[in-house]
């Protein structure tokens, strides 16, 4: 019997992704289907569903379970799930019934798909489901409507959606070249749990990262390591949106610092196939569920968790926790409720008058005192060719980010928003 948390959903790992004798014949059939083109959020969406990550789903969500998602935070059947997972198209002549290949832009077949449902999804609709999922209690939150078709790139996708929703189970035939692309990195479910038993954890914490991991990142992940067994690096490699760090010099910036500053027994480097939401809070649940299917049963919420803008307030991440219904004791089947939970984490920072890494619970002094850190900052910083504060990251790993920069040869703006300025610190 296994220590480590059972997969989300109450039936195991939900694996899609064919093998053998089953994977060659699907394969050589879907060259026949009608195909659609999905965009390549829907790509991650189908991978996890092939390696178990998105357990217990097995297919697009139909319009019962969308609907329950966006206003209930659980699918039809009462299983706990907090963001749609759905498969847009504008294709008029799929219909109710047919069997469909699930096209990259890659040109690369992932998958092939039963089409049990088809619903439209109108502007309406759209911006109903971006009303539950992505508004938050921010700034930006206030004139929501009037900025978040320009400034919100969740809501810009949500927006951008095709005419129809397409619903059904999936037979996942492709991984796409993340295990080739990121050797050793790049692991299943059903990987991960297998290197964390031979390790005999049981009580892992995962850290979530699409940023360069600076100080902080370091700090929440060496609390981890103190109260757990050990802790998942756990970074997105999929895609994010433009002026963010691609993943492959994420994971070398990572490995730098693993190398150089953690005891190996103790972390695990690993990455996953998704693309960003961006829907903050609910996505900080998202992370928690799937983490759930990796093995792990804390998550650590930091400030403004998977955020964009000022949509959302410092602590949102971590306060929705405290409101998500059917968690643990509270749902009538527990196999259905979700049992990763939070391991929330004050604001932290480097303090020049403690003389090390602190947070709001530990640190007495003045934000003046203190170097602020964020991602976001430190891509600003980098972008624009300043030089980087004492503290702010390990001298290796920004050495690999300025080179990094200094071959780009077009640059994107980034904003700064006042949770990674620190001008909303007290």
């Amino acid at each position: 019997m296994s220590n480590l948390v059972p997969p989300h959903g109450g039936k195991g790992l939900v694996e899609c992704l064919l093998a053998g004798a089953e994977l060659e014949a699907e394969t050589k059939k879907a060259q026949g289907l009608k195909a659609i083109e999905i965009s390549d959020r829907a790509k991650g969406d189908v991978i996890m569903m092939g390696i178990g990550g998105f357990s217990p789903l097995s297919g697009f969500m139909s319009k019962a379970d969308w609907k329950s998602v966006c206003e209930s935070y659980t699918l039809a059947d009462g299983t706990f799930w907090p963001v749609p997972v759905c498969l847009d198209t504008n294709d008029e002549d799929v219909k109710e019934g047919d069997e469909i290949a699930l096209k990259g832009k890659d040109g690369v077949i992932y998958a092939t798909m039963l089409v049990e449902e088809k619903f439209e999804m109108t502007d309406e609709n759209k911006r109903w489901e971006c009303d539950l999922v992505f508004k938050g209690n921010g700034e930006d939150s206030e004139k929501f409507w009037e900025i978040a078709e320009d400034e919100h790139i969740g809501v810009k996708y949500v927006m951008a959606q095709g005419k129809y929703n397409l619903a059904g189970p999936v037979k996942v035939i492709s991984e796409g070249d993340y295990a080739t692309r990121f050797p050793g990195v790049y692991m299943t479910p059903a990987q991960m749990r297998a290197e964390m038993e031979k390790r005999g954890w049981s009580n892992v914490a995962a850290l979530q990262l699409r940023n360069p991991m600076h100080r902080s990142h370091e700090y929440l992940a060496k609390i981890a390591v103190e109260v757990c067994d050990g802790v998942v690096i756990h970074s997105l490699i999929g895609n994010l949106k433009p002026g963010d760090i691609p993943g492959d010099v994420r994971i070398r910036c990572i490995q730098t610092l693993i190398d150089g500053y953690f005891v190996k027994d103790n972390v695990i480097n690993a990455g996953y196939p998704l693309d960003m939401r961006y829907a903050g809070p609910r996505e900080a649940l998202l992370h928690a569920t799937f983490r759930q299917n990796y093995g792990i049963n804390k998550m650590l919420i930091g400030r403004d968790h998977a955020g964009v803008g000022d949509f959302y307030t410092l602590f949102e991440a971590q306060e929705i926790f405290e409101k998500i219904p059917y968690v643990n004791e509270e749902c009538p089947e527990p196999g259905k409720a979700l049992k990763c939970e939070p391991m929330k984490i004050d604001w932290t920072f480097y303090c020049h008058k403690c003389d090390g890494m602190a947070s709001m619970k530990t640190c007495p002094h003045t934000k003046e005192d203190r170097v602020i850190l964020s991602g976001t900052k430190l891509r600003k910083a980098l972008s624009e060719g300043e030089s980087i504060p004492d503290h702010f990251g390990r001298e290796e790993v920004l050495d690999i980010l300025r080179e990094y920069y200094e071959g780009l040869t077009e640059k994107v703006e980034v904003k700064m928003q006042k949770a990674a300025s620190g001008d909303s610190m007290k």
